[in-house]
């Protein structure tokens, strides 16, 4: 079994927050993460369908989050948080010319705005547990692709929000790691191959299980170092 190990508290069962929880890399990270012994809660809009506990929220909305959040602290669950893993994204495909302000307001909004307003609210308690943020961004190297501008500016602002964040809170322990997985199995992609018009066959993907068990294990590491980065392929 594996669980969370940081300065200050030892080898405990830790409380993990995750974005995106109903997605296909959501939702096979949410079952490793119990089945490794953590509670998790679920950050997103319909994760009454999940079973764990979940704070509905449109993450397009990173203004409303505070107030959402709002619903933990009332509960003092907010203050034992140990790990941040925000998995929420959406990937419009349309080149510049086509895509309307909505189009990059919404994409900005649930892929990096909604990160930064996540870690700023949980920071307290993540400093107290010297706890861990996790940013799933793109695929390895992934950088100027036609008629998917607003999604690949949105990771690129992901990856230097989680730089930022782990110079900024080295001091207080807390690991900051971001995750840049190649194509993985799940609807999204197999939506965005459609639009683009390439063949998407899962056999040829990473598995959502083999991501979330990596995913796991990274916030496995034990106190003398993590990994920063970490960047996963198929093996196919």
């Amino acid at each position: 079994m594996i669980t969370l190990q940081r300065r200050g508290w030892g080898a405990v069962m830790g409380h993990v927050l995750v974005t995106g929880a109903t997605g296909g890399i959501g939702v096979a990270l949410v079952g490793a993460l119990v089945e490794a012994g953590h509670r998790v809660t679920a950050v997103g809009r319909d994760v009454g369908r999940l079973n764990v506990p979940g704070i509905e929220v449109d993450l397009a909305e990173p203004g409303t989050l505070a107030a959402a959040m709002g619903a933990l602290e009332d509960a003092r669950e907010l203050g034992d948080v140990q790990a941040l893993v925000h998995c929420a994204g959406i990937s419009p495909v349309a080149a510049v010319a086509d895509a309307d302000p909505e189009t990059w307001r919404r994409t900005l909004a649930v892929n990096v705005a909604s990160a930064a307003e996540l870690a700023r609210l949980t920071l307290p308690a993540l400093r107290r547990s010297h706890g861990h943020v996790i940013f799933v961004n793109a695929a390895p190297g992934m950088t100027g692709v036609a008629r998917w501008s607003a999604f690949v500016a949105s990771k690129a602002a992901l990856h230097e929000l989680a730089d930022s964040l782990r110079d900024e809170e080295a001091a207080h322990g807390v690991r900051v790691t971001t995750i840049y997985p190649g194509p993985t199995a799940t609807d999204l992609l197999g939506e965005v191959r459609n639009a683009f018009g390439r063949p998407y066959d899962p056999e040829l993907c990473i598995r959502p299980q083999t991501l979330a068990a990596m995913i796991v294990w990274v916030l496995s590491a034990p106190a003398d170092a993590y990994a920063c980065e970490l960047s996963v392929l198929p093996s196919h």
